[in-house]
């Protein structure tokens, strides 16, 4: 008897350690908390370095494209809206003393419509047809190119059109001046 009560009790002992020796069981779904950053980025414009107009006779008209005009909005703004405005100096030529000028007021711009945008709001072309050409200056800003509303990043990209409403009184010569897009 006293032998079976030692085996009953190894018995035990041995499915006691058995017991608590069993793996524990894994649970059928366990979570990770993962996190990334959206970085803001700038509001930038890049226009050409140079242009080649044209050209035409005194009391004429010359009309040439700038080329691509690209804003890139990569903020990541709520309210993703900018303007691009353009400005011009004076053009001259260095063929008299003083030299030649032909004034911003006397050149037209056009923005034309965009050539490519990305992303979501509104884009509108500042002059959207050759009727809507209106004249360069030099302290006043002329609207080029909007984007109103939408989110995030978002870009805009247009080939705007110069008409210089070359004076009468001109005299013969390469006319150079700076036309200046910016965009806030």
């Amino acid at each position: 008897m006293r032998i079976a009560k030692i085996l009953l009790a190894g018995a035990a002992a041995a499915a006691m350690v058995g017991f608590l020796a069993a793996p524990a069981a894994a649970a059928p779904t366990d979570d990770t908390t993962a996190t990334f950053e959206v970085l803001a980025g700038t509001l930038d414009i890049v226009a050409p370095a140079t242009a080649d107009l044209g050209d035409g006779a005194p009391g004429g008209t010359i009309t040439g494209q700038l080329g691509t005009v690209t804003v890139t909005d990569s903020r990541g703004a709520a309210d993703a809206s900018w303007e691009a405005t353009v400005t011009a100096t004076v053009f001259q030529t260095g063929g008299g003393t003083p030299p030649e000028t032909v004034l911003p007021s006397e050149i037209d711009y056009w923005s034309g419509p965009e050539t490519a945008t990305t992303g979501d709001g509104t884009f509108t072309e500042g002059q959207a047809t050759a009727g809507d050409a209106a004249p360069l200056d030099s302290a006043t800003p002329l609207t080029a190119f909007t984007h109103t509303g939408g989110t995030g990043g978002n870009t805009a990209a247009w080939n705007p059109t110069l008409v210089v409403n070359v004076p009468l009184d001109s005299i013969a010569g390469v006319y150079t001046g700076t036309v200046t897009h910016s965009v806030a």
